[in-house]
């Protein structure tokens, strides 16, 4: 019997220090993936620290060169064009093969259906006036009006030729007797519907064939 006790007491002191040794292992084990998880996370900091820092510099550089630009863009003289004046009223120009050609938009010089310049037309042709002499001084102005192709309905006018070709004289008369131009250099026409710059089918082709357009051609 005390053999056999004695067997039995060994046999359980084995088991716990087998026991023992495989929890110390595994113990060991959680703590070298706890020291490698911590290691890992202090490499993440490291790097986010340098790529934060990275940015910061980058940012303070676009700062920078924003700031530069803007004051180079403050410090630059504002761009003029050639015609300002006429590019401040809102009057359009440009050349047509070898002349050039100022339009004179209905909206800026006549009320619907009527050919009495407005005090914005007359402010307008004033610009025009100063324009022509200053760069063309010798040249032919040739004062041509135009129309949309509705037909006249409630205005003195018997057709869009009429009423295109009064307006173009209304042109004529203000700049010859207030702007004082030339009336040898001045030949008026009244092309009505007939010569449009956009499409009928639209206000906004409408509003663009309403013109009187002055075309300055060269003297011979």
């Amino acid at each position: 019997m005390k053999g056999t006790t004695l067997q039995k007491y060994r046999g359980t002191v084995m088991s716990l220090l087998l026991l023992g040794l495989g929890t110390s292992c595994a113990s060991q084990q959680v703590l070298q993936e706890y020291q490698d998880e911590v290691r890992a996370l202090r490499e993440e900091r490291t790097n986010l620290k340098k790529e934060n820092r990275q940015l910061r510099l980058q940012l303070e550089s676009y700062e920078s060169a924003l700031a530069e630009a803007n004051m180079r863009t403050n410090e630059a003289p504002a761009e003029t064009t050639q015609y300002a004046e006429l590019d401040a009223l809102g009057i359009p120009y440009g050349q047509r093969g070898a002349n050039f050609v100022i339009s004179l938009p209905n909206e800026i010089t006549f009320a619907s259906g009527r050919a009495d310049l407005t005090a914005q037309g007359k402010s307008a042709l004033q610009a025009v006036a100063r324009t022509l002499g200053g760069d063309y001084g010798s040249g032919f102005y040739w004062i041509e009006g135009h129309t949309d192709a509705d037909p006249i309905k409630k205005s003195k006018w018997g057709s869009n030729r009429e009423l295109s070709f009064a307006r173009a004289m209304a042109v004529l008369h203000y700049l010859v007797e207030d702007c004082e131009v030339s009336d040898e250099q001045c030949v008026v026409a009244g092309h009505g519907q007939y010569r449009p710059v956009a499409g009928n089918d639209s206000k906004e082709g409408k509003a663009k064939n309403r013109r009187v357009e002055i075309v300055v051609h060269a003297a011979d």
